[in-house]
C-alpha cells in the first residue's frame, strides 16, 4: 500500500542579498549640502580675492558682467567672461562623465566626479600659493575653479536629488521654501533640506571671507580641495 503524494520539495532560495554596495558611504543629501559650504567658500575666494568674479554662481556672474559692461568702477569684463566661458566647459565635461558613467555604479561616477573637482580645486590652490602676485594667477584661478564648478554642477543635476538639484545658487530654494510653505497653503515638504541648503551657503560664505580676508586665496582653495577630496572617498550613490 503506497502513501499520499510526496510533499513538494522547498526550492532552495540561495544565498541571502549581500548589503546594497550603492548605499556604503555618506549619503548624498549630506554630501551635497557639504558641497554647497564649498561653494560659499569659493564664491567668497572668487568675489573677495579675485576681483569681483563669482566662479560657482553664475547667476551672479551675469549681473557682474552687466556691471562690468556698463563700466562700474571694481569688476572685469574679462575675468566674468573668463569665469562664464570655463564653467561651460566644465558642465559639458560634466555632462559627458555622465553620459558615460551614469548607466553604472551611482557611487562610482559620483566619486569619480568629485575626485576631479577636489584635484582641480587643489591645483587652482598650488597656483595660488606659488605665485600668489602674479598677473596670469587671476585668470588661472577662475578658470580653474569655475571648469571644477561647471563639472559638479551638471554631475549634482544629474544625480537629480529633491530639493538639493544644485550647490550654487539659492535663489529657487528659497523660492520653494517659502512658496511650498504652510503659510503659503504648501505641505511644507523638503523645507528642513532646503533651510539647510542656504544655512550650508551661509556658512561657506562666511567661512571663505574670514579665511580670504585673514590668510589670502590658497588657504581657502586648500580647504575646499581637501573637503571635496574627503568626500570623493566616503560618498555613497544613495540619498
Amino acid at each position: 500500500m503506497t502513501g499520499g503524494p510526496e510533499p513538494t520539495p522547498t526550492p532552495d532560495p540561495g544565498p541571502a542579498p549581500g548589503p546594497d554596495p550603492e548605499a556604503r558611504g555618506l549619503r548624498l543629501v549630506v554630501v551635497l549640502l557639504t558641497l554647497t559650504v564649498v561653494s560659499g567658500l569659493i564664491d567668497a575666494v572668487s568675489y573677495l580675492g579675485l576681483e569681483h568674479v563669482f566662479t560657482a554662481n553664475m547667476t551672479g556672474n551675469i549681473v557682474v558682467l552687466g556691471f562690468a559692461a556698463a563700466g562700474a568702477p571694481g569688476f572685469s569684463v574679462s575675468h566674468t567672461l573668463t569665469s562664464l566661458a570655463t564653467f561651460l566647459v566644465g558642465a559639458v565635461a560634466g555632462g559627458r562623465i555622465a553620459l558615460r558613467l551614469g548607466e553604472r555604479s551611482r557611487r562610482t561616477w559620483t566619486r569619480l566626479s568629485l575626485a576631479a573637482e577636489a584635484l582641480l580645486v587643489g591645483v587652482a590652490a598650488v597656483i595660488a600659493f606659488a605665485a600668489p602676485d602674479a598677473g596670469a594667477t587671476v585668470y588661472a584661478v577662475i578658470a580653474v575653479t569655475a571648469f571644477a564648478m561647471g563639472l559638479r554642477n551638471a554631475t549634482v543635476r544629474k544625480l537629480g536629488v529633491p530639493a538639493l538639484t544644485t550647490t550654487t545658487v539659492v535663489t529657487m530654494t528659497l523660492t520653494g521654501l517659502a512658496g511650498d510653505s504652510p503659510a503659503a497653503g504648501g505641505s511644507g515638504h523638503h523645507s528642513v533640506r532646503r533651510g539647510a541648503l542656504v544655512a550650508a551657503m551661509f556658512s561657506g560664505a562666511l567661512l571663505g571671507a574670514w579665511l580670504v580676508l585673514n590668510h589670502g586665496l590658497a588657504l581657502p582653495l586648500l580647504v575646499a580641495a581637501g573637503v571635496v577630496g574627503v568626500l570623493a572617498v566616503i560618498a555613497s550613490g544613495k540619498e
